[in-house]
């Protein structure tokens, strides 16, 4: 008997679990859209009727579009470096999230997606092993790759690929980020352009959401990494780094978070640790927190409450939660039905504004971002989208 094979007496640890058994053989599975019950059926699903449908897209390629499943599914690809609240755990690992994430595809945008782990880190074997699998999908989101590779494999596969790619750690997060702040900016009487913001981050999410706060017109941003403050005169950057020194703190902040949040209206939490009271007792009146690390918030709710307007977390169970799912499966489904060949920033600027009017009358300090659950969500986003692709003209 192998030394590995599970004693058939012994007591199923996990059975008590009830996670456990929701994955139990995995949560997905592949289904066919058509029965085969006779030998018509076998002669027109595959051999000898498929031929001519192969034959006519080899002479015509953009037939691939009606007559095979590949432009209305997604590729969910992983190396499982950085997986939410765990980390580098490998792709085996990682896996379960990635069919969680496929699972969301099909609930919240009818799209099917395919979880694709990768058993490298090396950002040239992803590269060439995410493109060479291409052909199979309308869509490519990344997931869970760590920093700063992600950023690069994201940027060489949009420009060697002509469908959407998102990494969504970067751009989902900073989507629902956006639409978040422009409701809890309303809910303080202030215009985004009058906002001192501080992120606390420098990874992947950071990154994105200071990019898209920049674009959507925020005043003022000052980024902070584990070493305090981005600014000039720092000599340990990165290139992404780098960019946020040319691009944000234009106070010249150069101590810590902490210093750097005093007066400020605006905390986006990113990356972990934990801010005490009196940090975010010193922000402006009517302040905002963002709190995002999972499961453990940076600044206590409870105690954010106490200085701040309005409070967001990533959890499920407190009010206004950031959740990706808010943005994702509606900008792909947008993009897809597009027939959209990249998701630009106007794109994800479109999906922001979108998440952020479903809440519309309802708006309240405690209800600045719709729920996961709420099902209007995602046809919103798909339709602002899937109009602001045609406009640009990067439909193909």
């Amino acid at each position: 008997m192998g030394g590995n094979q599970a004693d058939p007496a012994a007591p199923d640890r996990f059975a008590d679990d009830p996670a456990f058994a929701v994955h139990e053989g995995g949560k997905l599975s592949v289904r066919p859209t058509r029965s085969i019950e006779s030998i018509a059926d076998l002669a027109l699903t595959y051999t000898p009727g498929v031929a001519r449908v192969s034959s006519a897209i080899a002479a015509e390629p953009a037939l691939a579009r009606r007559f095979t499943w590949a432009p209305r599914v997604v590729a969910v690809v992983s190396d499982g470096t950085a997986v939410l609240g765990l980390g580098d755990i490998g792709p085996a690992a990682a896996l379960p999230v990635m069919e969680g994430k496929a699972c969301l595809f099909s609930e919240f945008a009818g799209l099917s997606a395919v979880p694709v782990v990768l058993s490298t880190t090396d950002v040239d074997e992803i590269v060439e092993a995410v493109a060479a699998i291409a052909p199979s999908f309308g869509g490519i989101n990344l997931e869970d790759i760590s920093a700063p590779r992600c950023f690069e494999i994201e940027e060489r596969l949009r420009e060697r690929l002509n469908i959407p790619v998102m990494h969504d750690d970067q751009h989902g997060t900073a989507i629902v980020v956006l639409a978040a702040l422009r409701n809890a900016a309303k809910v303080v009487g202030r215009e985004l352009a009058d906002l001192r913001v501080v992120v606390s981050g420098a990874g992947a999410a950071g990154v994105a959401c200071t990019k898209i706060l920049l674009e959507a017109g925020v005043g003022d941003i000052a980024v902070a990494d584990s070493k305090g403050v981005l600014h000039v005169g720092r000599d340990d950057l990165t290139p992404v780094k780098q960019w946020l020194v040319d691009s944000t703190n234009e106070a010249g902040h150069a101590g810590t978070m902490a210093d750097a949040l005093r007066g400020a209206d605006v905390y986006l939490g990113l990356s972990g640790g934990s801010v005490p009271e009196a940090v975010i007792s010193g922000m402006a009146p009517n302040g905002i927190v963002f709190s995002l690390a999972n499961p453990i918030p940076e600044v206590d709710p409870d105690m954010a409450a106490r200085y701040a307007a309005v409070v967001a977390t990533g959890r499920s169970d407190l009010p206004n939660q950031i959740n990706n799912v808010l943005a994702f499966p509606g900008v792909f489904r947008g993009a897809i039905d597009a027939g959209a060949a990249s998701i630009t920033e106007e794109m994800k600027l479109a999906a922001a504004t979108a998440i952020a009017d479903v809440v519309g009358d309802d708006l309240r300090p405690d209800y600045v971002v719709p729920s996961p659950l709420d099902r209007r969500v995602a046809t919103a986003v798909a339709e602002a989208v899937a109009a602001c692709a045609r406009e640009e003209g990067v439909t193909v």
